[in-house]
């Protein structure tokens, strides 16, 4: 965990501002006064050591920093006597060490040279990454010219990075924060707020993540049917599922469930097709729906839903909570309503104990009470940080909480229900609480292309960044979400989309926001065919993903993992868009339009290529890769070998 020694601090003072639009912050520092403090051992004990903090100008002590060993961890505590509200801590680093974690970072996931600010917003990247410099990248090539990402925003953050020196480092406060990787040889966080931080240290990564979800909490296992098929995602009624249902039972797709994310209805916007934020069934666009969730469900397909922490400001369910004062206040004491793509909408005030416990109960009685046996828990990130809330506390501490709080609410719907078993819900949004309450991520609202920072590509450096954060299991919308401007989803895409997702825990399609704009999963037969193919290999996968995700809920080991995870070698540190799926599968995904083979690094070991049956030793080699056959490899030691060869459609 390096030289305790060699920590410098930072005090000082500064104002900040978060103007939000959209949930997309901007954020403005202003430094009143900083001072560089010089620390000096005062006393050293076998597991606690003490330094006297010495203003660097005037020599006099204005503070201690005490280090405390508590068995794998370190935790460092800072007291100053100086009125201030800005903290330097810079650690010490090896100048060829990898940074990874934060949350979920899309468009790198190797943080070296990196700044990232911890503070939970709507996912944005400022530049797109041409497609020639992805092509680079895909072929192992390094690029003549890498955009810089000027600004970086993460539904997800968390105050932790993992070193590739097996340490994790991870800062106990929900106020804004900012980890600067930029420097070799060291790591500064700066805090808005004096917190603890813990240093935890391991002789394995697995170990590692024990150690962490050991202090954070752990994701649970998930229901049994999950694993049953693909999760369709559909909507516009009750006849089209009925149709769709149909259609994909001739062509022998195994469907666990339906996600019909408008069950509430439905508003269509210059946006696309949109779902209105009312929390109640809506009966004409599905009649008779109770009736057919249970028939369905006897079926063995199982109905989701969509609900977040917003209200359509037009409908019933607003009009109460305004009346019963549940909803966040702006500084004039109305209602604070926040503008999401192009029509405002109130959110419930989670810190009124009465609106809390309403709005779970709306989860409780009209979406557990109908049948549904899951949901989309979407949003999180839009706290506005000027906003009044009940319980009197600053938003901008509570900022970064709201979406764990968000979490917790469903989780507790879930278990007063008494369904934990067979009920459960995916978040986009999180923070340093999510673990214990959020039962799955899915990585948020991606474009319908192959761009690298927020298309296909960025789903696997997003995951693993989750992954070495403590959060283990994920999923993304196969196909992608969203469509602006020229964008619109290929039949290309679709698929390859789909035969990654095959190769994680949940397999489930998205129409995306304008549906009929992109290409859908049973446009032509050729896709029907390959999502069955898809579908049919995901089912098989159940025993050893049960077995991955029980691993995941015991010890906090993530179900998709980096290379370096077990392999120490150059190459896998470095790796961004390969992942093993456990210990014994290795994913290499198509990330490049009209591809047909891909370059994959293989860790040292034989592995034999799930199609061809070929074996590989490890380094580098080219794969052919049609559609339908994705790079994918067993480990040939693996005691699932067989099994798993068996999956492979000839």
């Amino acid at each position: 965990m390096g030289d305790v020694n060699s920590i410098r601090i930072g005090i000082g003072e500064g104002t900040a501002s978060f103007p939000m639009k959209r949930g997309s912050f901007r954020y403005r520092e202003q430094t009143i006064w900083r001072k560089e403090l010089k620390p000096e051992c005062i006393s050293s004990e076998e597991t606690k050591v003490c330094y006297a903090l010495k203003d660097g100008e005037e020599g006099n002590v204005v503070g201690t920093l005490t280090a405390v060993r508590e068995g794998a961890r370190m935790v460092l505590r800072l007291k100053t006597d100086r009125k201030c509200n800005r903290y330097w801590i810079t650690l010490p680093a090896q100048k060829e060490e990898h940074f990874y974690g934060c949350g979920e970072t899309f468009a790198k996931f190797d943080l070296k040279g990196e700044r990232v600010r911890i503070w939970v917003a709507e996912h944005q990247n400022s530049n797109r990454i041409s497609k020639k410099i992805i092509a680079e990248k895909l072929r192992g090539k390094r690029p003549k010219r890498v955009q810089k990402l000027l600004k970086y925003e993460s539904y997800y953050v968390q105050p932790t990075f993992v070193s590739s020196e097996k340490y994790y480092v991870h800062v106990d406060t929900t106020d804004y924060m900012e980890f600067d990787f930029t420097k070799a040889g060291e790591v500064t966080l700066f805090l808005h707020e004096n917190a603890p931080i813990t240093l935890g240290e391991a002789e394995t990564f697995a170990g590692l993540s024990e150690l962490l979800t050991e202090q954070l909490g752990r994701q649970k296992k998930l229901p049994d049917w999950i694993y049953d098929g693909v999760i369709l995602g559909m909507q516009q009624g009750t006849q089209v599922v009925e149709q769709k249902l149909a259609h994909a039972k001739e062509y022998g797709i195994p469907v666990a469930g339906v996600w019909c994310q408008d069950w509430s209805g439905c508003r269509r916007t210059k946006f696309g097709y949109q779902v209105m934020w009312n929390w109640e069934w809506d009966r004409e666009l599905y009649p008779n729906l109770t009736e057919k969730i249970a028939e369905w469900k006897r079926e063995g397909i199982r109905f989701l839903g969509y609900i977040n922490p917003f209200l359509a400001i037009e409908k019933e369910l607003y009009r109460y909570a305004s009346a019963h004062g549940y909803c966040v206040k702006n500084q004039a004491g109305e209602d604070y309503l926040v503008t999401i793509t192009t029509f405002p909408a109130a959110m419930v005030d989670f810190t009124n104990p009465e609106a809390y416990e309403w709005y779970k109960g709306i989860i409780k009685e009209n979406m557990i009470g109908i049948g549904m046996s899951g949901w989309m828990a979407d949003f999180g990130e839009y706290l506005p940080p000027d906003c009044v809330l009940n319980s009197g506390e600053d938003a901008k501490r509570v900022h970064n909480t709201w979406p764990a709080v968000w979490a917790r609410m469903n989780e507790e719907a879930i278990r007063e229900c008494g369904v934990e078993n067979e009920v459960f819900f995916f978040t986009r949004a999180g923070y340093t609480g999510s673990l214990t309450h959020s039962a799955m991520m899915w990585n948020g609202d991606q474009h319908v292309d192959f761009s690298m920072d927020d298309g296909l590509p960025s789903v696997i450096p997003a995951t693993l960044s989750l992954a070495m954060s403590g959060y283990g299991i994920t999923h993304s919308d196969a196909g992608g979400y969203t469509t602006i401007m020229h964008m619109t989803r290929t039949k290309e895409l679709l698929m390859r989309w789909e035969e990654m997702n095959a190769f994680s825990p949940l397999l489930r399609t998205h129409e995306g926001n304008q549906p009929a704009r992109n290409v859908q999963y049973d446009a032509n037969e050729e896709l029907m065919w390959h999502l069955s193919r898809m579908a049919a290999l995901h089912t098989g996968l159940k025993p050893y993903l049960k077995e991955c995700i029980e691993e995941a809920a015991l010890r906090g080991t993530p179900v998709m993992r980096p290379l370096f995870y077990h392999y120490d070698e150059c190459a896998a540190y470095k790796e961004a868009y390969e992942y093993l799926l456990g210990r014994d599968i290795l994913v290499a995904p198509v990330l490049e339009e009209g591809a047909t083979k891909r370059n994959c690094y293989l860790p040292g070991e034989t592995w034999i290529h799930l199609f061809s049956g070929k074996e590989y030793g490890g380094g580098t080699v080219c794969i052919e890769a049609p559609i339908g056959q994705p790079p994918v490899f067993i480990r040939k030691d693996s005691k699932y070998r067989e099994q798993l060869l068996n999956l492979a459609i000839k």
